[in-house]
């Protein structure tokens, strides 16, 4: 199954994002493999990031995202493309790895 990760970063040194939908970086991982480093685009602008960034997730096959925040619209947006979420109080991406 893949993993998106939203992140501050573009490695898996970096700190997991405190915000899902305006996160900087997604990096995708398939078991501990980093797959793709992915740019958000919708980080900065108007509103739907959310839905957007549960778009694209869908679009690449996702099937797990976590964060340490998730707002109701993207959980929802989340939900209609059948990928499940993980809010976490983990900081590094490291640690929240190695515990999925």
């Amino acid at each position: 199954m893949k993993i998106a990760i939203a992140t501050l970063g573009r490695n898996v040194e970096a700190e997991i994002s405190p915000q899902a939908g305006r996160a900087p970086y997604y990096l995708i991982f398939e078991g501990d493999e980093l797959l793709e480093v992915w740019s958000n685009l919708f980080a900065r602008g108007g509103g739907g990031a959310g839905f957007s960034v549960a778009k694209v997730m869908g679009d690449k096959g996702v099937g797990l995202l976590v964060a340490r925040q998730l707002g109701d619209k993207m959980k929802n947006a989340l939900s209609n493309y059948n990928i499940d979420f993980k809010e976490t109080d983990e900081r590094l991406i490291k640690d929240i790895l190695t515990k999925l």
